[in-house]
Protein backbone atom coordinates (compact mmCIF):
# COMPACT_ATOMS: atom_id res chain seq x y z
CA UNK A 1 0.00 0.00 0.00
CA UNK A 2 3.00 2.58 1.18
CA UNK A 3 4.35 2.18 -2.60
CA UNK A 4 0.59 2.62 -4.20
CA UNK A 5 0.47 6.13 -2.31
CA UNK A 6 4.25 7.01 -2.88
CA UNK A 7 3.81 6.48 -7.00
CA UNK A 8 0.48 8.31 -6.51
CA UNK A 9 1.83 11.70 -4.59
CA UNK A 10 5.44 11.56 -6.01
CA UNK A 11 5.93 14.78 -7.94
CA UNK A 12 5.85 14.51 -11.77
CA UNK A 13 8.75 16.05 -13.81
CA UNK A 14 7.89 17.87 -16.82
CA UNK A 15 8.56 16.58 -20.15
CA UNK A 16 8.28 17.32 -23.09
CA UNK A 17 7.58 21.28 -24.50
CA UNK A 18 6.41 20.95 -20.42
CA UNK A 19 9.88 20.90 -19.47
CA UNK A 20 10.95 23.20 -22.32
CA UNK A 21 8.32 25.87 -20.63
CA UNK A 22 10.11 25.31 -17.22
CA UNK A 23 13.40 25.66 -18.77
CA UNK A 24 12.61 29.50 -20.69
CA UNK A 25 10.74 30.70 -17.24
CA UNK A 26 13.80 29.47 -15.52
CA UNK A 27 16.16 31.17 -17.83
CA UNK A 28 13.98 34.49 -17.84
CA UNK A 29 14.30 34.64 -14.03
CA UNK A 30 18.29 34.56 -13.91
CA UNK A 31 18.91 37.06 -11.73
CA UNK A 32 21.93 38.26 -14.37
CA UNK A 33 18.88 39.75 -16.82
CA UNK A 34 18.23 41.79 -13.78
CA UNK A 35 21.61 42.67 -11.99
CA UNK A 36 24.01 43.01 -15.09
CA UNK A 37 21.31 43.53 -17.64
CA UNK A 38 19.34 46.01 -15.84
CA UNK A 39 16.12 44.96 -16.61
CA UNK A 40 13.66 46.45 -13.97
CA UNK A 41 12.50 43.64 -11.41
CA UNK A 42 9.04 44.72 -11.96
CA UNK A 43 5.68 42.49 -13.18
CA UNK A 44 6.55 43.83 -16.50
CA UNK A 45 10.31 43.57 -16.35
CA UNK A 46 9.43 39.70 -15.59
CA UNK A 47 6.83 39.53 -18.55
CA UNK A 48 9.21 41.23 -20.86
CA UNK A 49 11.82 38.60 -19.74
CA UNK A 50 9.91 35.45 -20.44
CA UNK A 51 8.44 36.64 -23.34
CA UNK A 52 11.72 37.60 -24.95
CA UNK A 53 13.05 34.09 -23.78
CA UNK A 54 10.04 32.50 -25.29
CA UNK A 55 10.52 34.52 -28.39
CA UNK A 56 14.33 33.56 -29.28
CA UNK A 57 13.29 29.44 -28.26
CA UNK A 58 9.96 30.05 -30.71
CA UNK A 59 12.41 31.05 -33.54
CA UNK A 60 14.68 28.14 -32.70
CA UNK A 61 11.36 25.76 -32.61
CA UNK A 62 10.53 26.88 -36.28
CA UNK A 63 13.51 25.12 -37.23
CA UNK A 64 12.33 21.84 -36.27
CA UNK A 65 10.15 21.57 -38.92
CA UNK A 66 7.10 20.95 -36.95
CA UNK A 67 4.99 23.49 -35.97
CA UNK A 68 3.22 21.41 -33.56
CA UNK A 69 6.12 22.58 -31.21
CA UNK A 70 5.86 26.50 -31.15
CA UNK A 71 1.74 25.97 -30.78
CA UNK A 72 2.58 23.95 -27.56
CA UNK A 73 4.87 26.36 -25.99
CA UNK A 74 2.52 28.91 -27.17
CA UNK A 75 -0.46 27.42 -25.53
CA UNK A 76 1.58 26.92 -21.96
CA UNK A 77 2.42 30.46 -22.45
CA UNK A 78 -1.08 31.19 -22.58
CA UNK A 79 -2.07 29.39 -19.63
CA UNK A 80 0.70 30.45 -17.53
CA UNK A 81 -0.06 34.09 -18.45
CA UNK A 82 -4.21 33.31 -17.75
CA UNK A 83 -2.44 32.17 -14.35
CA UNK A 84 -0.65 34.91 -13.48
CA UNK A 85 -2.97 37.15 -14.47
CA UNK A 86 -5.95 35.63 -12.40
CA UNK A 87 -3.32 35.81 -9.47
CA UNK A 88 -3.10 39.26 -10.17
CA UNK A 89 -6.38 39.53 -9.57
CA UNK A 90 -7.69 40.36 -13.24
CA UNK A 91 -11.80 39.53 -13.47
CA UNK A 92 -12.64 37.02 -15.55
CA UNK A 93 -14.42 38.57 -18.29
CA UNK A 94 -11.21 40.66 -18.68
CA UNK A 95 -8.98 37.91 -18.71
CA UNK A 96 -9.27 36.71 -22.33
CA UNK A 97 -9.05 40.45 -23.75
CA UNK A 98 -5.36 40.63 -21.67
CA UNK A 99 -4.53 37.44 -23.17
CA UNK A 100 -5.23 38.57 -26.81
CA UNK A 101 -2.77 41.60 -25.86
CA UNK A 102 -0.01 39.62 -24.39
CA UNK A 103 -0.04 36.93 -27.43
CA UNK A 104 -0.16 39.89 -29.64
CA UNK A 105 2.90 41.31 -27.72
CA UNK A 106 4.83 37.95 -27.95
CA UNK A 107 4.43 37.96 -31.87
CA UNK A 108 5.72 41.46 -32.20
CA UNK A 109 8.66 40.25 -30.31
CA UNK A 110 9.33 37.25 -32.01
CA UNK A 111 9.74 39.24 -35.04
CA UNK A 112 10.96 42.06 -33.75
CA UNK A 113 14.19 39.95 -32.08
CA UNK A 114 14.63 37.61 -34.71
CA UNK A 115 15.05 40.97 -37.12
CA UNK A 116 17.61 42.34 -34.55
CA UNK A 117 19.64 38.98 -34.31
CA UNK A 118 19.83 38.92 -37.71
CA UNK A 119 20.84 42.23 -38.62
CA UNK A 120 25.08 42.50 -38.98
CA UNK A 121 24.48 46.02 -37.17
CA UNK A 122 23.77 45.62 -33.39
CA UNK A 123 22.11 49.10 -33.09
CA UNK A 124 18.78 47.30 -34.58
CA UNK A 125 18.97 44.39 -31.92
CA UNK A 126 18.85 47.24 -29.25
CA UNK A 127 16.53 49.05 -30.78
CA UNK A 128 13.97 45.78 -30.26
CA UNK A 129 15.45 45.62 -26.35
CA UNK A 130 14.70 49.48 -25.82
CA UNK A 131 11.08 48.89 -27.53
CA UNK A 132 10.26 46.10 -26.07
CA UNK A 133 12.03 45.26 -22.39
CA UNK A 134 11.45 47.36 -19.27
CA UNK A 135 14.78 48.52 -18.12
CA UNK A 136 15.66 50.36 -15.09
CA UNK A 137 15.72 54.44 -15.42
CA UNK A 138 19.68 55.13 -17.23
CA UNK A 139 20.15 51.82 -18.44
CA UNK A 140 21.04 51.49 -22.11
CA UNK A 141 20.08 48.33 -23.82
CA UNK A 142 23.43 47.06 -24.90
CA UNK A 143 23.70 44.63 -21.83
CA UNK A 144 20.53 43.12 -22.61
CA UNK A 145 20.76 42.81 -26.22
CA UNK A 146 24.03 41.33 -25.86
CA UNK A 147 22.50 38.74 -23.23
CA UNK A 148 19.56 37.97 -26.10
CA UNK A 149 22.72 37.60 -28.70
CA UNK A 150 24.11 35.09 -25.80
CA UNK A 151 21.05 33.13 -25.65
CA UNK A 152 20.17 32.90 -29.12
CA UNK A 153 23.92 31.17 -29.79
CA UNK A 154 23.01 29.06 -27.04
CA UNK A 155 19.38 27.76 -28.17
CA UNK A 156 21.37 27.96 -31.96
CA UNK A 157 23.72 25.66 -30.09
CA UNK A 158 21.47 22.87 -28.76
CA UNK A 159 20.18 19.70 -30.69
CA UNK A 160 16.67 20.26 -31.08
CA UNK A 161 15.99 16.55 -29.55
CA UNK A 162 17.84 18.00 -26.68
CA UNK A 163 15.92 21.68 -26.35
CA UNK A 164 12.43 19.41 -27.00
CA UNK A 165 13.45 17.91 -23.71
CA UNK A 166 13.99 21.20 -21.55
CA UNK A 167 17.84 21.27 -21.94
CA UNK A 168 19.51 24.25 -23.20
CA UNK A 169 23.33 24.44 -23.85
CA UNK A 170 24.97 26.62 -21.48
Amino acid sequence: MKSLFARLFKPVEPSGIHALWHEVVAIAREPEWYRDARVADTIEGRFDMVSAVTALTMTRLQESGNPRHGVELTELFITDMDSQLREEGVGDLMVGKHIGKLVSALGGRISAYREGLESSDPAVLEEAVRRNMTLLDGAAPGAAAARLRGLSADLDATPMEQLLQGKVAR
